[in-house]
């Protein structure tokens, strides 16, 4: 058994991509858009998974756009996706210049939570050891549920 994809449901294909590859960083990788079935799927990889994600098709998230509007509610109780990241303080900072809302700031160098523009909650651990506390992520709140 391998791990393959999650699947999170999107209501606004151009504010996702934005918000998972221009802010969160990760690369779009293939797209399967379905005439008889009204849908897009959109497979995006993180920057070290991409040779993985093209040859062995995972580990992956899939974007599900239904093309006939639906109404999602409760991003939390999906749960979180979670990703490794060199530097948490500077992708916090260039998501947060980017109006993304950070949930849990990464006070303590080690983990921060990040909301998508579907409520879906983004956890980021700093790969290695974490960073030593710093301003002005040290001295933030929580500015929501994670």
């Amino acid at each position: 058994m391998r791990y393959l994809h999650t699947m999170v449901r999107v209501t606004d294909v151009d504010a996702s991509l934005d918000f998972y590859c221009n802010k969160l960083g990760l690369e779009e990788i293939r797209r399967h858009e379905s005439e008889a079935g009204r849908f897009t799927l959109i497979f995006l990889a993180a920057p070290d998974d991409k040779a993985r994600a093209l040859a062995d098709k995972a580990p992956m998230v899939e974007l599900t756009y239904n093309w006939d509007p639906e109404e999602y509610q409760g991003g939390r109780n999906f749960g979180h996706l979670a990703y490794e990241v060199d530097n948490i303080y500077k992708l916090c900072q260039h998501m947060l210049d980017n109006g993304v809302t950070i949930n849990r700031p990464p006070r303590d160098g080690h983990m921060a939570f990040v909301r998508s523009p579907d409520g879906i909650s983004i956890e980021l651990l700093q790969k290695g050891d974490p960073l030593d506390p710093a301003e002005p992520w040290a001295s933030m709140k929580n500015t929501g549920a994670w």
